[in-house]
């Protein structure tokens, strides 16, 4: 169902044991799941309300991988207060200035801003990786799988799905192939990072990394810069790629795994993104299902690919790609 931004009735004696009784509760951002956000003002300290509702979601990852990533220097919000019985965890506020909106008012400073980006990427697969859950061929293909369960009937698609999975098979041996293994955030695009103001240059701030897991360090870039939200040039995602390699120095295989993880996620948030409009009474997640197709359509290209991209061949026509959802904009 669609997003309702009333606070929770529990909030409010949440917020008055910790002193903040008099503070104003203002919604400030709903979640593709049950997550939500307020902004907290109580005099002149403001703070964000999570609002992770039990049994639906857990707030426990977060604050795990919060206190992870404050260990190895990143920036992520602290925590305030919980109360994880009620599924309530009050945080730093890091403001207003996401990367995204940042972008639209100076698409100047794109280039050196996801430099930036890039670079903390760098850093963060330069430390050895938390005791997390891998994120494996079987996450993969679980995945992958959201396609097939809801885009296909949506657009009214009879395609053969045992073929499908054989095909990320085949693709997924050259993922399997390479053993480096980091911190994968798997939701690290413009809209979760935040720019802070610093003594020299901003701080990134990062948010909505709860489902973090130990996977391979292509998936994070990926997901930065073939962003389902906004338009990254092909040009500025080539220059960033290369960035990355002069920097980080991965394996020979990293252009053909960047490509298979770029469709493998394209082909998840397609399935995804359908789910929440069919199921989900969320209809908005429509406008962004071209720009992933385009993204999908890349990747596609890439040779290592060749199983996958013969799947779509001959099971999806061109007219249910990004066509069918050009009455849609973003």
């Amino acid at each position: 169902m669609a997003t309702q931004m009333t606070p929770p009735p529990y909030a409010y004696p949440f917020l008055a044991a910790i002193g903040w009784d008099d503070a104003e509760i203002m919604p400030l951002a709903g979640d593709a799941s049950f997550r939500r956000y307020f902004r907290v003002k109580h005099g002149a300290m403001c703070a964000v309300l999570m609002d992770a509702p039990p049994p639906h979601e857990d707030p426990r990852p977060f604050i795990e991988v919060a206190q992870w990533l404050h260990t190895n220097g990143f920036t992520a919000p602290k925590i305030i207060a919980q109360d994880l019985t009620q599924g309530l965890v009050l945080l730093e506020d890091f403001g207003d200035a996401r990367l995204r909106e940042v972008l639209e008012a100076e698409p100047i400073r794109e280039e050196s801003l996801y430099q930036d980006v890039v670079a903390l990427l760098c850093e963060l697969h330069a430390r050895a990786a938390p005791p997390l859950a891998a994120y494996d061929r079987t996450v993969y293909q679980r995945e992958v799988a959201l396609f097939t369960e809801w885009y296909c009937p949506a657009l009214g698609l009879d395609v053969d799905e045992a073929a499908f999975k054989s095909a990320w098979d085949q693709v997924l041996n050259i993922v399997d192939a390479d053993h480096r293994a980091v911190m994968v955030l798997r939701d690290y695009h413009a809209e979760n990072i935040m720019l802070i103001a610093g003594k020299t240059s901003p701080l990134l701030g990062l948010l909505d990394f709860q489902d973090a897991l130990v996977g391979h360090p292509a998936y994070d870039l990926v997901s930065v810069l073939q962003d389902a939200r906004r338009d990254v040039d092909e040009a500025l995602e080539v220059k960033m790629v290369e960035f990355y390699k002069t920097t980080a120095s991965p394996s020979g295989a990293f252009d053909a795994i960047y490509a298979i993880l770029g469709a493998q996620r394209n082909v998840k948030i397609l399935g995804i993104f359908t789910r929440l409009w069919k199921r989900d009474n969320k209809p908005h997640y429509r406008q962004f299902q071209a720009r992933v197709w385009r993204y999908l359509e890349r990747d596609l290209r890439h040779p290592a690919l060749a199983p996958v991209a013969a799947w779509f061949d001959a099971n999806v026509p061109v007219a249910a790609r990004a066509a069918a959802w050009s009455n849609y904009v973003d």
